[in-house]
């Protein structure tokens, strides 16, 4: 019986881990899964060592500190001295993932430790790279250029493609959400995804509504709807968005971003989502001006926005920090809406970050590649 234990952060990374550990047992049931991860993962059987619901938090507090330094702890001990897997599979969350990474190794763990979606070193702070070559046996990657970054560096590595080509849902039609939601047809509608983490509230929100509000006094036919993160509740999203008028949909936001006629999108993977549903966007982000400061320090390339750096070039707006003003959110907006040429421009670009990505599956490469090494023996 081989053993695997995965290491998630967050909700997206639950999402994938969920995805690799359903193609694993399909692979073959002689295999034990647990890990840190969140409700997906332990509805496929996963049994949770630690549920990872407060480790999504952003900051520097020292409550978050201790918090992650004690549960790193919890999970390199369980892992040498009790559960004993022969591989270690890390998934985003680099920050947490390359320490317990660096302190398994430190402590002779036996067994191999891959990582899935690594570390954006490409984006930030690249000398990470240098950690992920000591501590990691081998990456498994999702995007093709993060292949030959890795290669250089004499870094074991797999591109596996983007999970998202395989796991998102096929794009909604337009006339079917607009009568599932009580929305008009003869309208343009426009969806506003103001983030999953409570920063981004605080930060957007306001500057969101005011943008909403603004763009349909001046175009009274506009529809404009909210998206609430699925990882939100209810209370703290109303803590932000309480006496607006507009409609908020929950649990059904890729059908939303897919058949909305322009997106107002916080940075993130839902940019490349809508990238893939070929749906116009823009990219608006604030942040605390200290974090804002650090990025600009560390930052490895000048876009934020993944389509953007997939086709290395400019293709939607990226609205960052200072550029993050009202007029410039409903300036932008307006093109997507109302200027046709620029409106099909960025289509036609969108289409092509699909064609980079490949047509992989993800998460049964990561499948493939875990259980080859495991039923090769290169695992002990």
């Amino acid at each position: 019986m081989k053993k695997v234990f995965i290491i998630t952060g967050e909700y997206s990374g639950d999402t994938h881990a969920a995805v690799v550990a359903r193609k694993l047992r399909e692979a073959s049931s002689n295999i034990i899964i647990e890990g840190v991860g969140g409700a997906q993962m332990e509805a496929e059987g996963v049994k949770l060592f630690r549920n990872h619901n407060k480790m999504g938090a952003v900051g520097i507090s020292p409550q978050i500190l201790i918090d992650h330094i004690k549960l790193g702890k919890q999970v390199v001990d369980y892992i040498l001295n009790e559960f004993k897997p022969d591989l270690v599979l890390l998934v985003d969350y680099g920050g947490f993932n390359l320490k317990v990474a660096q302190f398994l190794k430190k402590k002779k763990y036996e067994g191999k430790i891959f990582y899935y979606i690594p570390p954006q070193i490409w984006a930030s702070r690249k000398y990470r790279i240098k950690t992920v070559k000591k501590y990691v046996d081998k990456v498994l990657c999702i995007f093709p250029f993060e292949e030959d970054m890795y290669k250089e560096y004499g870094i074991d590595v797999h591109y596996c493609g983007h999970p998202l080509i395989s796991q998102l849902p096929e794009k909604e039609e337009r006339d079917v959400f607009f009568e599932k939601h009580g929305f008009n047809p003869e309208k343009p509608l426009v969806a506003v995804f103001p983030g999953s983490r409570k920063f981004e509230l605080k930060y957007l929100m306001k500057l969101f509504i005011l943008a909403a509000k603004n763009l349909k006094r001046k175009h009274p036919d506009l529809q404009v709807c909210f998206s609430m993160a699925p990882n939100l509740s209810e209370s703290l999203y109303y803590k932000y968005y309480k006496n607006c008028e507009f409609d908020v949909i929950k649990g059904d936001n890729q059908a939303l971003l897919s058949a909305a006629d322009a997106l107002i999108l916080a940075s993130g993977t839902v940019a490349l989502e809508a990238a893939l549903y070929k749906t116009p966007f823009i990219i608006a982000y604030r942040a605390p001006w200290l974090f804002y400061l650090i990025y600009l320090v560390v930052r490895c390339i000048d876009m934020v926005s993944l389509p953007n750096i997939i086709c290395d070039k400019l293709i939607v707006p990226e609205l960052i920090q200072p550029k993050a003003t009202l007029n410039n959110v409903i300036f932008e907006t307006e093109r997507l809406l109302y200027d046709k040429k620029y409106r099909e421009q960025q289509i036609r670009e969108l289409e092509n970050v699909r064609y980079k990505l490949s047509e992989k599956n993800s998460s049964s490469e990561v499948a493939m590649v875990i259980w080859n090494a495991l039923a090769a023996k290169v695992v002990n």
